[in-house]
Order: structure tokens, then C-alpha cells, then sequence
């Protein structure tokens, strides 16, 4: 859980990135959640751009979308989401 000094960090940093994932007509499919999940383990700090639909609809997504990928919500303008997880740390060689 980030606190809000993290936040404010995170959101600061995601200010110049141009969103990875866009989620289409169909809302969040399977496909969706794996393009997610490629982005996020590759960048940790990801834009996500959301479909037109009500408000009610779109914080159900960003629900699906932040429980599926264990991220963060660092913050939401309009219908740009920005999601954070950060990187797992490598596993010990033997």
C-alpha cells in the first residue's frame, strides 16, 4: 500500500508516459488482462486508457484491473488510469 508521498511521487513520474494498455468496446477481456500484465511487469509504472462509459462502469474496471494485476492505484484523471506494482526481487541463485 503507497502512501501518499508515494503517490504524489508516482503520479508526478507517470505525468510524461502515454498510456500502454487501452481497453476497448468489449471492456476488460482476458486478452486485456494479459497485455496489462506484460506491461506492467515490464515498466512497473503503467497508463491505462479507459472506454466511454459511466462512472459506475468504469470504477468496476478499474476495480478488475488493479485486483488482477496486485497493482496500486496511484491515480485517475478523466478516463486515463495509472497503476503501479513494483518489479519482484530476483530469486536467489543456488
Amino acid at each position: 500500500m503507497l502512501d501518499a508521498k508515494q503517490r504524489q511521487n508516482l503520479r508526478g513520474q507517470a505525468h510524461a508516459l502515454k498510456p500502454v494498455v487501452i481497453i476497448g468496446a468489449h471492456g476488460v477481456t482476458d486478452g486485456v488482462l494479459a497485455e496489462l500484465e506484460g506491461a506492467i511487469y515490464a515498466h512497473e509504472l503503467i497508463k491505462i486508457r479507459l472506454p466511454q462509459v459511466s462512472h459506475d462502469e468504469r470504477d468496476d474496471m478499474i476495480q478488475t484491473l488493479s485486483g488482477a494485476s496486485h497493482a496500486d492505484v496511484v491515480g485517475r484523471i478523466g478516463r486515463v488510469l495509472i497503476l503501479y506494482r513494483p518489479r519482484p526481487a530476483a530469486a536467489p541463485k543456488r
